[in-house]
């Protein structure tokens, strides 16, 4: 049998071609992933920075100066410190739930990032259940918390993680159920199609304006589910020593730390995504795109104005949880149960009902 060599070297030559391009698309892939979580801890120290800074601006004090120009390297700071400071761990705890609580927490958060668009096809994973995967990934982190609770051996942290555990549940159904109404009227649960969708008619698009109520009972209980003041029950100071934090320190505590202001941010992002148009922002009759002389598909510019749009919306929203912070005072825990269960809970079912026969007649 006579192999002809040009056959052979068409074959070599298609099977590295081939090996390159899977290189290329890992690299990619790495690079992808890189990015968006070196993005997202930016994005924290920033909210840190903006939190004190408004915070102090509300008490009439100065705040953070010293560190950096306008104390923005404060965050910075605190966190290099805690990285350096002494790991303890309790001697009647659970070490192994002591120390995989915090990561848990941490990790089921980041995962959530993953079906955020932050431009015109901007996102690393564009899937069809993409609102619905961060519900269940995000459902994750009470567990990380109560675990840690649990293997401090400490009441207080203990009472912590139940009542994380216990608002967690309490708050996730209005807000799946408000989640579902925007789904109904997007036609889809990618969260692409649904940013898409409100970019049909402009600023008067946006399911602010279509899903008013669903828009308020979806801000009580992502307020509720960053436990953020006046829901943070499970870590109240004057009740539990810091919660299910009480026995952490060093690189486990800082990790809770991050894990709150990551949920903050994410929490804001989606407000962006399911209510405020993603990354269009039409002035009403003037689209962006149009007013820069540029289209979907303007290359580096055109992404580069959707980060941007997407980002401020997001840290405009956060005003609306710092605010309240030191505005409202914190509940008592019969009150946060009984509004998520006796009030939210009827009002966000109301409104998909009756999302859903507005869908059926416009049939």
């Amino acid at each position: 049998m006579i192999i002809d060599t040009t056959e052979v070297q068409a074959i070599n030559s298609f099977s590295t071609s081939e090996s390159i391009k899977e290189i290329y698309g890992l690299i990619w892939m790495f690079v992808s992933i890189f990015t968006l979580i070196f993005g997202i801890i930016i994005g924290v120290l920033v909210i840190v920075w903006l939190e004190r800074e408004i915070s102090a601006t509300i008490q009439q004090r100065i705040g953070p100066e010293y560190a950096g120009p306008l104390g923005i390297l404060q965050a910075l700071a605190d966190g290099t410190k805690l990285l350096f400071k002494e790991d303890l761990l309790p001697s009647r705890g659970d070490i192994r739930l002591f120390s995989v609580g915090p990561s848990i927490a941490v990790i089921s958060i980041l995962l959530s990032y993953l079906v955020i668009p932050f431009g015109y096809r901007l996102v690393l994973g564009d899937l069809s259940i993409g609102v619905f995967l961060w519900i269940t990934i995000s459902s994750i982190a009470p567990i990380g918390l109560l675990m840690s609770g649990y293997g401090s051996n400490n009441k207080y942290s203990f009472s912590g993680g139940l009542r994380a555990a216990a608002q967690s549940i309490s708050y996730e159904i209005p807000l799946t159920l408000c989640v579902l109404s925007i789904s109904l009227l997007s036609n889809s649960s990618s969260t692409v199609d649904i940013v898409e969708a409100q970019s049909k008619y402009g600023f008067w698009g946006w399911n602010l304006w279509r899903q008013p109520i669903g828009f308020i009972v979806f801000l009580i209980s992502s307020l509720a589910e960053c436990e953020r003041l006046p829901f943070d029950l499970p870590e109240a100071e004057e009740e539990l020593v810091a919660g299910y934090q009480t026995e952490y320190s060093g690189i486990k505590f800082g990790l809770f730390y991050i894990a709150s202001y990551l949920n903050l941010l994410l929490s804001s992002l989606f407000v962006t995504v399911l209510y405020l148009g993603g990354w269009n922002f039409s002035i009403p009759y003037i689209s962006i795109p149009e007013l820069f002389g540029i289209n979907k598909m303007a290359g580096v510019f055109g992404i580069t104005i959707g980060i941007f749009i997407t980002l401020a919306k997001a840290y405009l929203f956060l005003f609306i949880p710092i605010t309240t912070r030191w505005t409202l005072p914190r509940i008592r825990m019969d009150q946060l149960l009984n509004l998520g269960w006796k009030f939210l809970l009827p009002i966000s079912l109301g409104n998909l009902l009756l999302t859903t026969s507005s869908q059926l007649v416009s049939l």
